[in-house]
């Protein structure tokens, strides 16, 4: 008897957590929107910004890296790029640089038959004024 009950008063420290009242909807930690600087060499295919994009949504980016002093490079991953593009909108502050990232289809190539891959790819942006200490947030 005393066995089960040692197993029984076990099972229940491990489990209360998991059973505690769903009434606190107060989050342990704050949502948050940077992403990890990247110290390494930019291992994505290089994109070059297109303004001009079909049916543009955003696309979240998976870390960046410094480029220059005012320049940026952010990766992400997205489709071939012969039928997928990017662009980038920047909004910066004194404490942050915002990135919004958006992919679409190229105007060249729409109605084109495209495989259907994944691809490692970066962007450079370059910003108003030196990065410096300012943090990089994602948009989306």
């Amino acid at each position: 008897m005393s066995r089960r009950f040692a197993l029984v008063a076990s099972l229940a420290v491990l489990f209360a957590p998991a059973c505690a009242s769903s009434g606190d909807t107060t989050p342990t930690s704050a949502p948050t929107n940077t992403r990890p600087e990247s110290t390494g060499p930019g291992v994505g295919r290089p994109f070059t910004a297109d303004p001009n994009l079909v049916d543009p949504h955003p696309l979240p980016f998976t870390a960046w890296r410094r480029v220059g002093e005012a320049t940026i490079a952010v990766d992400f991953q997205t489709g071939n790029p012969q039928c997928n593009g990017v662009d980038a909108t920047v909004t910066e502050t004194a404490d942050t640089v915002t990135v919004a990232l958006r992919a679409g289809t190229p105007a060249d190539a729409v109605g084109r038959m495209c495989t259907m891959e994944a691809v490692l790819g970066t962007l450079e942006i370059t910003l108003d004024a030196p990065l410096g200490s300012r943090q990089v947030l994602d948009a989306a």
